[in-house]
């Protein structure tokens, strides 16, 4: 799956379709994080591999993150667009196919929270259609709540995990998730998924603070995957890097 301006990638139209709930709690692997907790900092550098590919390599281990983004400025003091997620065993990152003659400044931010428990999904056979296409977008735009959705928690404590998360199947290649937002403080909330046979989560899509429902266009390898929703925040983010590249090949 991919977010499309921030949220879902390209939505389609509805049919439901019962799903199951997987049998272990994602929130498990998440601890209760301190305010004023010290983490190692990373250690970036930057590499100009050729005229317009560069390669970031860090060190710093944090057992605790969820994974950290990538992210890449063209100015000194930004703005900083993330390029990607990465997950925590991840060390080095390759930006290519660069305008040439341009600054690039990077930095590495350290992502944590709880998640939901995870839900299983199996999509029925068929290709994103014209038709899928052309039908009504509503049912995945991000949404808030509009009844109470109960006390809320600092998002760096276990008791902050979305709660209740559903997952409905909209057409063959298009799910709704739902949850309760019991965070308070969170930089928003990350979509995780894996494709079943694959060994980690990867984040599908980023939603903002208080979001408690979102669409989502799967992939051709997601027809059989785990969801779960993460309520997120940064830690510190590392040195940042600068390299400039060269004339063009």
């Amino acid at each position: 799956m991919k977010a499309v301006g921030g949220a879902y990638r390209a939505p389609a139209a509805a049919a439901v379709i019962a799903v199951t709930s997987a049998a272990v709690a994602g929130c498990a692997d998440a601890p209760a994080e301190s305010p004023t907790a010290e983490r190692p900092r990373m250690t970036l550098t930057a590499t100009l591999d050729s005229p317009t590919d560069i390669t970031l390599r860090w060190n710093g281990r944090d057992p605790g993150a969820a994974g950290r983004t990538v992210e890449f400025a063209t100015e000194p003091g930004g703005p900083y667009t993330i390029l990607q997620f990465l997950p925590p065993g991840r060390a080095a990152f390759t930006h290519p196919d660069l305008m040439p003659k341009t600054p690039f400044y990077y930095r590495l931010r350290p992502f944590y929270g709880p998640t939901s428990a995870a839900v299983n999904v199996t999509l029925p056979a068929g290709d994103f259609s014209q038709r899928d296409q052309r039908n009504d977008h509503e049912w995945a735009e991000p949404r808030t709540s509009v009844g109470d959705s109960g006390p809320s928690h600092s998002v760096r404590t276990k008791a902050a995990a979305p709660a209740g998360l559903k997952v409905t199947v909209m057409h063959a290649n298009g799910i709704r998730l739902t949850w309760q937002d019991r965070a308070r403080g969170e930089e928003g909330y990350l979509i995780e998924l894996r494709p079943a046979g694959d060994p980690d989560f990867r984040v599908a899509a980023v939603a903002g603070p208080d979001i408690e429902s979102i669409g989502l266009i799967t992939l051709p390898d997601e027809k059989k995957s785990t969801v779960r929703v993460r309520a997120y925040y940064y830690g510190e983010q590392s040195n940042v890097v600068h390299r400039t590249t060269g004339p063009e090949a």
